[in-house]
């Protein structure tokens, strides 16, 4: 049996999808730690199909669904990064929708025992922003319900911070007065400008070593209140060169969509953890892959996880904030939700080649736990655009 998919060039091509999954991509057995990386995936929220929601309408969360998602990811050993980019955060997810995620998500992994870490950012301020006081007042109020949530804290990136500060000095005072809040260890956060531009010059200075001087010193005058830092700029060697600098017991978790096997490899010199979008529709490769390197076997993970680079830098290509929509095709192929529907409206945000190549790429890799579900899903989705198969 074949699929007519789309090319780029608009040109009809067949694909012989697979007819088994990888072994590894059932359910897993529960929320058993990996050992050698700490390793969170950003989760996607399910949107609600039927809500009466138009694209700049607060957004309607399908909650059961959503919530089933994190399990499925706690149950293959993987910890659960909330709130994040990944889950539409400023794309369509706004604070109060943010906030009942949190709250949701962080009991069901108290319940269920898995590892949860939640982001806390400044976007009830706003597409306005607002001043350096109120920047404060905001990660404050957010930081507060994380807390009080009973997840660790990552302090997010913030495009109103971005707005606000006239420089360096205003960042370490913003980060300085959090950490001192903090009542646990929180997780910093670099994303770069291919995933959201509004950030562009983070860290008081678009020339990234100056950045990196100033995140370097926020650390270093707040010890024991990082756990780490989340950096998202797509740029390996820079990603290894901070890790190098960091204080002792500081971690790195890399956020690089584009090099992540090497990256949490590591080197003679260190390593990087992992919190990162693409262990989404990775996720049971990506604890698989782990678990190899539990036990030193450093090729084993290479092997397991390089194959998987080249969907990753379909879905995250330019503009990369866009990744979301591969990710939740992904997932309603991979039948962890019933329909291909995005808050926002966001399904239609990539086209419709690019989403056949995400399929044929993901069916390749063994990533549908049913390829004949994923099939027929993905020609309904064709015969909706008038692919006759």
């Amino acid at each position: 049996m074949t699929i007519r998919l789309v090319g780029v060039g608009g040109e009809l091509y067949d694909y012989a999808p697979r007819a088994e999954p990888a072994r590894f991509v059932a359910g897993g057995s529960g929320p058993a730690s990996l050992a050698s990386r700490t390793v969170f995936s950003a989760a996607h929220v399910v949107a609600d199909p039927y809500a009466d929601a138009a694209w700049d309408s607060p957004a309607a969360v399908d909650w059961d669904a959503t919530l089933a998602f994190r399990r499925h990811l706690w149950s293959h050993g993987l910890g659960v990064a909330e709130a994040m980019d990944t889950a539409q955060r400023g794309m369509g997810l706004e604070w109060p929708a943010a906030a009942e995620l949190i709250r949701r998500s962080a009991a069901e992994a108290k319940a269920v025992g898995g590892a949860i870490a939640c982001g806390a950012g400044t976007d009830q301020l706003g597409p306005g922003g607002g001043s350096l006081a109120e920047v404060r007042g905001a990660y404050e109020e957010q930081l507060a319900w994380v807390e009080e949530s009973g997840s660790q804290a990552i302090l997010m990136a913030s495009r109103a911070l971005t707005s606000a500060a006239r420089g360096a000095e205003d960042y370490l005072s913003v980060y300085s007065h959090l950490l001192r809040q903090a009542s646990e260890p929180v997780i910093l956060h670099w994303l770069g400008p291919m995933f959201d531009p509004a950030l562009e010059g983070y860290w008081g200075s678009a020339d990234l070593d100056a950045a990196t001087s100033v995140l370097l010193d926020v650390i270093a005058a707040h010890p024991g209140k990082v756990d780490g830092i989340k950096i998202s700029l797509l740029d390996a060697q820079r990603e290894i060169d901070l890790r190098r600098r960091l204080p002792e017991g500081v971690r790195c978790y890399t956020g690089d969509d584009f090099n992540y096997p090497e990256l949490i490899a590591g080197d003679e010199r260190g390593f990087s953890h992992a919190l990162l979008g693409i262990f989404d529709p990775l996720g049971p490769t990506a604890a698989e892959a782990v678990r190899v390197l539990d036990t030193g076997d450093v090729s084993g993970f290479r092997k397991l996880l390089d194959p998987t680079v080249e969907l990753a830098r379909h879905l995250f290509r330019p503009p990369t904030r866009f990744y979301k929509t591969g990710v939740v095709l992904l997932a309603w192929l991979a039948g962890h939700q019933s329909h291909f529907t995005m808050v926002g409206g966001l399904q239609s945000a990539r086209s419709l080649p690019h989403l056949c190549r995400a399929y044929e790429l993901a069916d390749g890799l063994g990533l549908f736990p049913d390829p004949a579900l994923a099939e027929a899903r993905m020609k309904a989705l064709l015969a909706v655009h008038g692919v006759v198969q």
